[in-house]
């Protein structure tokens, strides 16, 4: 399917479209998920934070069990690569024989938290954690 990302109704709702009043067969999520078991420490931090505030939205249901831990998963990874970056810089020295500089490289670690954001930013549209997406949202 190609295009935007559909918009949930109860985003549109809350937004006071028209088109929320076209939908009828779109099931509702109820309930708030569960934290999977297998998350890690730092990925069960994030869940922790993250889950009371989107529950405070009423849009999170225990089906985005799996998107939500997801964004936990990538979260903890982007800030585990933030950190290597913080403490050692975004690039290192590649040296001659001699021990001269030749040129700098990029830390792998750069270029993954480059892509871990992006996917982040996906995923916070989606569950209306950012003000592009919050500034659509009206209660």
């Amino acid at each position: 399917m190609s295009g935007p990302t559909r918009t949930p109704t109860k985003i549109l709702k809350l937004r006071g479209s028209w088109l929320a009043g076209t939908r009828d067969r779109e099931q509702v999520p109820s309930g708030k998920p569960a934290c999977p078991q297998w998350l890690n420490k730092d990925t069960r931090a994030v869940w922790k934070q993250i889950v009371p505030k989107l529950c405070a939205l009423h849009i999170l249901g225990r089906i985005d069990q799996n998107a939500l831990a997801r964004y936990c998963t990538l979260w903890a990874r982007w800030r585990a690569a933030e950190l290597f970056i913080e403490k050692n810089g975004t690039s290192y020295p590649i040296r001659t024989e001699t021990g001269k500089v030749k040129y700098h490289a990029q830390f792998p670690d750069v270029a993954i938290a480059h892509r871990l954001a992006g996917q982040l930013t996906k995923l916070e549209g989606e569950f209306g954690m950012t003000p592009a997406s919050r500034s659509k949202i009206k209660v």
